[in-house]
């Protein structure tokens, strides 16, 4: 028996149509298919390009608003933006502008210019920290604040929840399974014991979170506002309370990542929930879709990591810095393209746009779960939203990935692509920019519509 109540039988019927009408509609995406592999290893730039529901990689020759188009001449309404990293649409005409302007007069120099400043500025009167730092991506703003939290506070442990995405920082590769944290499957390459100095408990657990923070070993609680990235996962009301006023209690700090939560609003959860944490990060949409990351924090904080930096001084561990920032880390190229971003592309008016678009959609999802009578359910936040295949919505983690049914995703994932619908793989999440519009989200649940009356017409499709 499946989560989602769907035959796996009928489910690969499906898929095998799918992939055959694929492979006969994109041959150009074939023919570079095969060309890459002899030079790109497993036929993609990075690895996880070839994780899609496509039987070849979909290669895209251009993307502009809410649309992409293949290198076949197909155009697609794209609801997947990058993952986050295009929440405001493909090339705004902002950051396009800011890409010219900046591309002859140096792309990095190792130093400031006036672009910092007003950042900065932007950074902290959006999100209410007062100091700000920019790295190349958001793994590295997580990876830098882990460091200065295990600095501040002298301890070592960090606590994350089961399911959590905070990009690549090895300290969060952790899962919870019967109560013990373990390492995440599919590691590859680990050579020391991550469950030393980390931790992971369900979220959305107040007792749990009490027990592990009560250890007094924790040097702070990294977490998403919402889980995104194992399923969407909302917080039950008075949680995140919770984690600051515990967290305080016992003496760890809190750590904010809205890489993927700045969905819901201009001042992401962190504004609109007055979660008032010590450090916040923030990656992937944040110069407009050029690699870039944030973390900003508050001024205590600041002055604690003034008194760290002076301890290691005082143990002749130099000025305090190894281990954090990279050569391209604010750059002259990434800086006027996040200061183009905040000034005018992530605005509140865009957001004004992006949001009853998203409610609209999660609308349409549950009319069409109730409609073709699954029992299945609608996680919405903000811009985001995603259909699960479980008849509540998760409230863990563990609770999210028992609803997976992959083939069936990536079953009908296919059947999006292969009608011009592109949303985010690996689960069935949407997002909505400025450039979507009604008529896109009504194609969307349109072909969706059509496409589980076509699986379900299969006999035997219904467990």
């Amino acid at each position: 028996m499946t989560a989602s109540g769907i035959s796996p039988a009928a489910v690969e019927q499906f898929a095998a149509r799918e992939r055959a009408r694929f492979l006969e509609r994109n041959p150009k995406s074939v023919a570079l298919a095969e060309r890459a592999r002899h030079s790109l290893y497993g036929g993609v730039p990075m690895h996880w390009m070839a994780d899609w529901s496509t039987p070849v990689p979909l290669f895209v020759e251009r993307a502009k608003g809410a649309r992409f188009y293949d290198v076949d001449g197909h155009e697609y309404v794209d609801f997947c933006l990058g993952d986050t990293g295009t929440m405001f649409g493909h090339s705004p005409e902002p950051i396009a502008r800011a890409l010219a302007e900046q591309a002859g007069n140096g792309l990095t120099t190792m130093l400031p210019g006036e672009d910092a400043v007003v950042c900065g500025e932007l950074l902290a009167q959006r999100f209410g920290l007062p100091y700000w730092q920019v790295t190349a991506t958001a793994t590295d703003a997580n990876r830098y604040v882990v460091r200065w939290a295990r600095a501040i506070t002298g301890r070592k442990t960090l606590l994350v929840f089961d399911g959590c995405y905070h990009g690549t920082v090895d300290d969060v590769m952790v899962r919870q399974r019967d109560g013990r944290t373990v390492h995440r499957a599919g590691l590859i390459g680990q050579a020391y014991d991550l469950t030393q100095y980390s931790r992971a408990i369900p979220f959305n657990d107040v007792a749990a979170l009490e027990a592990a923070l009560a250890e007094g070993d924790v040097c702070a609680l990294l977490c998403e506002p919402a889980m995104t990235n194992i399923g969407m996962v909302l917080p039950e009301p008075g949680f995140l309370q919770q984690c600051r006023e515990l967290t305080r209690k016992y003496g760890s700090l809190l750590i904010i990542d809205e890489t993927h939560t700045i969905s819901t609003g201009i001042g992401g959860c962190t504004r609109l929930w007055n979660l008032d944490p010590d450090f916040f990060v923030l990656g992937k949409p944040i110069a407009g879709g050029v690699p870039c990351g944030v973390f900003g924090c508050s001024a205590a904080m600041a002055e604690a990591m003034s008194a760290a930096r002076q301890r290691a001084s005082q143990h002749n561990q130099g000025h305090g810095h190894s281990g954090m920032g990279t050569t391209l880390s604010a750059n002259a190229l990434a800086m006027h393209c996040m200061r183009a971003n905040l000034e005018e592309v992530m605005t509140q008016a865009a957001y004004d746009h992006m949001l009853p678009l998203a409610a609209r959609l999660a609308e349409g999802f549950r009319g069409l779960i109730a409609k073709h009578g699954l029992e299945w359910s609608v996680t919405e936040l903000g811009a985001r939203c995603e259909f699960q295949f479980c008849a509540q919505p998760p409230k863990t983690g563990a609770e999210a990935e028992a609803a997976f049914h992959d083939e069936l995703q990536m079953a009908l994932h296919l059947y999006l692509i292969n009608r011009g619908i592109l949303i985010t793989p690996f689960h069935n999440m949407t997002l909505c920019c400025p450039s979507t519009t009604a008529e896109d989200v009504d194609r969307l649940i349109a072909t969706l519509d059509q496409g589980l009356g076509e699986l379900l017409a299969i006999p035997g499709a219904r467990l």
